[in-house]
C-alpha cells in the first residue's frame, strides 16, 4: 500500500495531467487499504486471508460539466490516460450550474490535528488467531451454547489522501482491529443464534476477547424459547445495539442532497420541534481514536464538533459543494468521497447523549411493552417517514424484563417517533454511531 506522501504525491500528478489536458479545475482522491483476518470454528482454524487495494479517483471541470473517472493504476502513463479520458466525458456531459470544487476560502489549511487513528505496529496473524480462539471459546463455555458459526479476528490499515487544483493538499491513515463471535444455543427447531462484536483503532482500546465471546454466548442463550407478541399499540424500548440506527435515519433526512432533491421526510420542518427538549445529538469528527474521525471533508474543508439536534431542534442540513449552491446555503463539511463519483455527503462521529436515568428506570412504569435487540428488514420510507421493520427480543410486563419474543412488526412515522423519544444513561461510544437505550411511546407491535 502506497504511504499517504506517495498518494498524495500520486493525487497531485493527476491534476496536473488532467490541467494539462485541457480541464479547468479538478480535484483527485487516492484511497488504500490492505487488511488481515483470522477465522476459527470449533476451536480449529478454518480461514486465514489478506487483502490490499489501491485507487485513485480524479474529478475534472470543464466549465460547468464535469466528469470523474477511477483507476487502480498509478503510473504516470495510466494517470495520463486517465486525465484524457476524464476531460473527454466533461466536454461531453451536460452542463450543472452547481457542479465546481469547494470555494478556496473555505479550504482547511493545515498542520492537521492528531487523532491517533493509526497504531504503529501490525497486529500479526498469530496473534489475531490466539484473540479468536480466546473470543470463541469465551462463547462457547457458555452454558446452553450448543455449536458455533465461529471466532473471527482482523486487523486493517487505510489511507486516504486528497488533493485540489485550487490549493488543498492533504492526507490521513488509520488502522482498525475487530473482534467478533457468533454461537448458536439450543438444538433442532428451537435452536437461536446471536452474536457480539468490537472495532476500535488500537488494540489497547478493544473489550478482552473473553467478554466479547461470553456477550455472545449470553445473548443466544437468552433468546432461547420465544414467546409472541400481541398485536396492538405500546412502549417500544430500542437496545443501543439497535437504536443508533434511528440516528441513520435522521441523518438521512437532513442530507443536504435529499433536502434537494425534495425526497426527505424533513422536508420543511426544520424550525419545528421535532424531538423532546431534553435530547441532543451531536456529531465529534475529531475525537481521538474515533472510528469516523476524519480532519478534513471530501471536499478539503476543516471538520468540527457540531450539535445536529439542539433542545429538540434540528440545526440545520448537512451540505457538499453542490448541494450548498441548489440550496443557497453554507458548506458544513460534510463531503464524503469514496473511489469513485463524485462527493456525497456522511457524517463522522454521532452519538445520542445520555439521559438521567438507568435502564430500569426507563421502563419501569411500562405495564405491557417490548425490548428490540434485533431489526431485519429495510422497511423504512426516507420520503414519507413511515417505519415498519421486523424485529426480535424481550417482552417487558410490568416494568421487568420478561422472556424472549421473536417475529413480529413494529411500526410508526420517525416524525411521531423521534417526538416521542426518551433515553437512558447506558451510552458507549463504541461503534461511531452510538446511542443510549431509547424508549418509544405509542409504536404499533403487529404479531400474533
Amino acid at each position: 500500500m502506497l504511504s499517504i506522501q506517495d498518494a498524495e504525491a500520486r493525487c497531485a500528478a493527476a491534476i496536473d495531467l488532467a490541467l494539462k489536458a485541457g480541464a479547468d479545475a479538478a480535484d483527485a482522491v487516492a484511497i488504500g487499504s490492505s487488511s488481515e483476518e483470522v477465522q476459527v470454528r470449533l476451536g480449529k482454524l478454518e480461514d486465514v486471508g489478506r487483502s490490499e487495494s489501491e485507487d485513485i479517483s480524479l474529478r475534472v471541470f470543464v466549465g460547468q460539466r464535469s466528469a470523474s473517472i477511477h483507476a487502480t493504476d498509478m503510473s504516470d502513463a495510466a494517470l495520463a490516460e486517465l486525465a484524457e479520458r476524464a476531460v473527454a466525458m466533461a466536454r461531453a456531459a451536460p452542463e450543472d450550474r452547481y457542479a465546481g470544487l469547494a470555494p478556496a476560502e473555505l479550504l482547511a489549511k493545515g498542520p492537521f490535528p492528531d487523532l491517533d487513528l493509526e497504531a504503529a505496529e501490525e497486529t500479526s496473524p498469530d496473534t489475531l488467531r490466539r484473540l479468536a480462539e480466546e473470543c470463541e471459546d469465551a462463547a462457547r463455555a457458555v452454558t446452553g451454547v450448543t455449536n458455533s458459526e465461529g471466532g473471527g479476528a482482523s486487523f486493517g490499515r487505510s489511507s486516504v489522501a486528497l488533493v485540489t487544483s485550487h490549493g488543498f493538499a492533504g492526507a490521513y491513515a488509520a488502522t482498525s482491529i475487530g473482534l467478533s463471535a457468533s454461537v448458536v444455543a439450543g438444538e433442532g427447531g428451537g435452536m437461536q443464534r446471536d452474536y457480539d462484536y468490537r472495532t476500535a483503532r488500537h488494540a489497547a482500546d478493544l473489550l478482552a476477547p473473553a467478554e466479547i465471546g461470553r456477550s455472545a454466548g449470553e445473548r443466544a442463550v437468552r433468546r432461547l424459547a420465544p414467546g409472541r407478541m400481541p398485536s396492538k399499540g405500546m412502549p417500544v424500548v430500542f437496545d443501543p445495539r439497535v437504536g443508533n440506527s434511528l440516528l441513520g435515519h435522521l441523518i438521512g433526512g437532513i442530507s443536504g442532497a435529499a433536502i434537494a432533491r425534495k425526497a426527505s421526510f424533513l422536508l420543511g420542518r426544520e424550525d419545528e420541534a421535532l424531538f423532546p427538549e431534553a435530547i441532543r445529538i451531536v456529531e465529534d469528527p475529531l475525537r481521538k481514536r474515533g472510528l469516523r474521525s476524519r480532519p478534513f471533508d471530501g471536499e478539503g474543508l476543516a471538520t468540527a464538533p457540531r450539535a445536529l439536534v439542539e433542545q429538540g431542534r434540528i440545526t440545520g442540513w448537512l451540505t457538499n459543494a453542490a448541494a450548498a449552491r441548489q440550496l443557497g446555503i453554507g458548506l458544513t463539511g460534510h463531503a464524503a468521497r469514496g473511489a469513485g463519483g463524485a462527493p456525497g455527503i456522511s457524517t463522522s462521529n454521532v452519538h445520542l447523549e445520555a439521559g438521567a436515568v438507568s435502564v430500569a428506570e426507563l421502563i419501569a412504569d411500562i405495564d405491557e411493552g417490548v425490548l428490540v435487540t434485533e431489526l431485519i428488514g429495510q422497511g423504512v420510507n426516507g420520503v414519507t417517514g413511515d417505519y415498519s421493520r421486523g424485529a426480535s427480543g424481550f417482552r417487558i410486563v410490568k416494568g421487568e424484563i420478561a422472556g424472549p419474543v421473536a417475529e413480529f412488526t413494529v411500526a410508526g412515522n420517525l416524525i411521531d417517533m423521534f417526538r416521542a423519544m426518551s433515553v437512558a444513561d447506558d451510552l458507549e461510544l463504541i461503534r461511531g454511531m452510538d446511542a443510549p437505550t431509547i424508549r418509544i411511546e405509542g409504536m404499533t407491535v403487529a404479531g400474533d
